[in-house]
């Protein structure tokens, strides 16, 4: 089994997110962890919510953004048996252009 990494990305900007509504997001975070529960054999970590970020560079710290929303870790037999776990997450209907990026995460040599 390897794991792997998923990256939630966000298309929505922050006029779209003032759209929703308390029930939408209710619907989101029920259809999330019904897809948790299904696929919890899995999860490595299910994941959270990715908010204020910083980037460290050789010229210092600084804010940034991105569409960078979320993350969760997976183990599967393969990459595409990872990629599939995600195929119907609730994270790809809620906003037109979101997506979820899987990477490898193969052990560290040593």
């Amino acid at each position: 089994m390897g794991k792997y990494l998923a990256i939630l990305n966000g298309a929505a900007d922050e006029a779209d997110k003032a759209e929703f509504t308390e029930e939408q997001q209710t619907e989101f975070m029920n259809a999330w962890a019904a897809w948790a529960q299904k696929n919890e054999h899995r999860l490595v970590d299910p994941g959270a919510p990715l908010f204020r970020k910083k980037m460290v560079t050789a010229k210092g710290v600084e804010d940034f953004t991105d569409s960078k929303t979320g993350y969760a870790i997976v183990e599967a037999t393969s990459h595409e048996a990872a990629a599939a776990l995600f195929s119907d997450h609730p994270h790809i209907g809620l906003v037109a252009g979101n997506s979820i990026e899987v990477i490898e995460c193969p052990p560290v040599p040593g």
